[in-house]
């Protein structure tokens, strides 16, 4: 191509970002953790079925994969998930457990032999389910939580801390897991274990709470035989959100708390660092971590308003120093050993990758899961951090990443397509990282715009709660806003505007084509359609009582639950659509999905469905990923006029 510079149609430009390379991309290293000197984590091998498998990088900073295919180290505890494995060095060698996704079992391995189960199946509910496991070596247990299905309902459920047996006594006897605590909450995360091993410290909340909305902290003495004494609350309770909970070297209690309006961090009850800054945020995994404190007493934090950044605090002082280095967004994954502290971090040019820190020189580097330039940088999107307003005057955070190609630029008089994405959650969040997906659509000539719209994660409780009984209103307000900013602006074409999410995103998405005439055409993946289904049983257990902060309780307000559902105005919606299912989805079902296009047959607006068997909520296969991102680009090319090079067309029903 040399030097020459190509005047082509946005949307037709010839890009080296194709649908498997982008697939081959997705999903990221998580769960960093020690093994004696070694770290850990697991990592996505989306072309071998979408797994996850268990990486160790050795002392002389080689790398392997642990387990081979078809072992897949990954928890459904919550559906969502947590940290799925723990390790030790026991005589020279590494002693792992780890939870298989398939069966749910918790399993014992040494490299030097085959995983062997140390906890039985279930005969209901797809198995009993285990999370945050942490070994107790001198006890010969692994202590962990445990959900266990009592009947075929989703909400047949309970969730205790449990202790298994290291030596395989209760693979077949479920009888001879040991009970650490009654099962008088709905949600258990931990357990932490203080330096002395004296004390037990945990999270705890019930329906109709997220995580987000209200936790409580709690404590128990732990006894001689390895029991937990009485369990008393020291901090936290319906309105004030306790993400984490640590104990620091010298036995005091450690957490992240909201109280303020902020996650900030706090010791025994003290403020540590106060600041508008989340030093926690949404549980949407269990083990999440924002902090882990060292052994000099210094703690490691991520931290941020928006974008988070990975620092050492001297809690004493506290003075708080980041990392120097090109990442400018770190994971709520964190793991500490001696002076040594491990993330995962990326940047707008890099993926995710493991980096380790230094907390006496300060100095970090990658050491595991390299970003690795695919393709020529040039193509990668140039994104622009931008705040909008919306109605009322209110702040919308939003990155806007226009098209962008080394080799192509449009005819001088012509506008792009601009495709506005919605986050998932809805309480998440947007991070400004490179990933391949966007850059598909930049590369060609599609712009794109992530919205953090109101009611996301990362600016504080009072941005979270502007969708408190407002989820299809406030987040379709922001989108909306921002597409037609961009339009009003010069920046996209006002005629060729799209919106696309997934889960909570798929809802906003299609909520969006149902209520407003912004866009052309919307791709609406694994979606929430319809409130009343959602909200009387369609879901699993720990989202079941969502709706009552996000829309309102169901009893008081039952007509707002129609009101807001895309699937009961199905006959408003005349823009073209995609929508993308997975089959054993039980978070939001395809159920909803088919219910939906029974009424939208026979309305004479285009559209496809794609149902895949095998996947559930968020897709894990390349094959997946690669029939996904070009059935989307076809809908685009479709609606928009546009033509890109070597794409199958999307077939269109009415």
């Amino acid at each position: 191509m040399g030097d020459e510079v190509r005047t082509l149609a946005y949307g037709s430009w010839p890009s080296p970002i194709d649908a498997a390379l982008a697939a081959a991309h997705d999903g990221r290293p998580e769960y960093v953790g020690f093994v004696g000197d070694e770290a850990w984590w697991t990592e996505p091998r989306p072309t071998e079925g979408g797994r996850r498998t268990l990486v160790r990088r050795r002392s002389d900073g080689t790398q392997e994969a642990v387990l081979p295919a078809p072992w897949n180290v990954r928890s459904r505890v919550i559906e969502y998930g947590g940290q799925p494995w723990a390790g030790a060095m026991v005589h020279g060698e590494p002693l792992v457990v780890f939870v298989h996704f398939a069966d749910q079992r918790l399993y014992r391995y040494r490299p030097s032999g085959e995983p062997l189960p140390l906890t039985p199946l279930s005969p209901v509910g797809g198995g009993l389910r285990w999370a945050q496991p942490q070994l107790r070596l001198e006890h010969g247990e692994v202590w962990c939580v445990l959900e266990e299905f009592t009947g075929e309902g989703p909400g047949d459920v309970r969730r205790v801390l449990a202790a298994v047996p290291l030596d395989g006594s209760a693979a077949q006897d479920r009888a001879s897991v040991r009970e650490l605590t009654d099962d008088r909450h709905r949600f258990v995360a931990g357990p932490r274990l203080s330096p002395d091993g004296r004390r037990a410290a945990w999270l705890a909340w019930d329906h109709p709470r997220m995580p987000w909305d209200g936790t409580e902290l709690v404590v128990a003495e732990v006894g001689a035989g390895g029991t937990l004494g009485q369990a008393r609350t020291v901090a936290g309770g319906p309105t004030e959100a306790i993400a984490q909970v640590e104990w620091s070297a010298d036995g005091r209690l450690l957490y992240a708390s909201d109280r303020t309006g902020w996650w900030n961090l706090y010791r025994d009850g003290e403020p540590l660092c106060p600041r508008e800054e989340e030093f926690g945020g949404p549980l949407w995994k269990l083990g999440s971590r924002w902090f882990a404190p060292l052994d000099s007493g210094l703690i490691a934090v991520v931290h941020g308003c928006g974008a988070t950044t990975l620092g050492i605090l001297d809690p004493e002082t506290g003075e708080l120093v980041d990392t120097d280095g090109p990442w400018t967004e770190f994971a709520p994954d964190l793991a500490v050993h001696g002076h040594g502290v491990v993330a995962v971090g990326a940047s707008p040019r890099s993926a995710y990758e493991v980096v380790e820190l230094d907390a006496r020189t300060g100095r970090a580097r990658v050491i595991g899961a390299p970003h690795d330039d695919a393709v020529d940088p040039a193509y990668y999107p140039e994104p622009q951090i931008r705040t909008f307003t919306g109605p009322a005057g209110r702040e919308i955070h939003a990155h806007v990443y226009p098209p962008h190609h080394p080799g192509c630029t449009a005819p001088d008089e012509e506008l792009p397509p601009y495709v506005v994405w919605a986050h998932g959650g809805p309480t998440g969040r947007a991070p400004l990282v490179l990933g391949l997906e966007i850059a598909y659509f930049t590369s060609r000539g599609i712009g794109v715009a992530e919205v953090n719209y109101g009611g996301s994660a990362g600016y504080g409780r009072d941005y979270r709660d502007l969708l408190r009984e407002q989820w299809g209103v406030v987040d379709v307000e922001d989108c909306a806003a921002v597409a037609l900013a961009l339009a009003d602006e010069g920046t996209a074409d006002r005629d060729r505007l799209a919106i696309r999410g997934g889960s909570a995103g798929g809802w906003t998405a299609a909520a969006s084509l149902a209520t407003t005439d912004v866009y052309a055409c919307g791709t609406i993946l694994y979606p929430i359609l319809d409130l009343v289904g959602w909200g009387t049983g369609e879901t699993h257990d720990f989202e079941s009582r969502y709706l009552e902060t996000l829309i309102g309780p169901y009893a008081e307000v039952p007509a707002r639950y129609a009101e807001r559902s895309p699937s009961e105005h199905a006959d408003r919606i005349t823009a073209p659509f995609l929508l993308l299912q997975g089959l054993d989805d039980v978070i939001c079902p395809p159920a909803q999905c088919e219910r939906f296009l029974a009424r939208m047959a026979g309305r004479g607006v285009p559209h496809a469905y794609i149902a895949f068997a095998g996947e559930g909520h968020g897709f894990r296969r390349a094959e997946t990923t690669i029939r996904a991102l070009e059935s989307e680009l076809s809908l685009y090319a479709q609606v928009f006029g546009l033509y890109p090079p070597g794409i199958p067309t999307l077939e269109l029903t009415e």
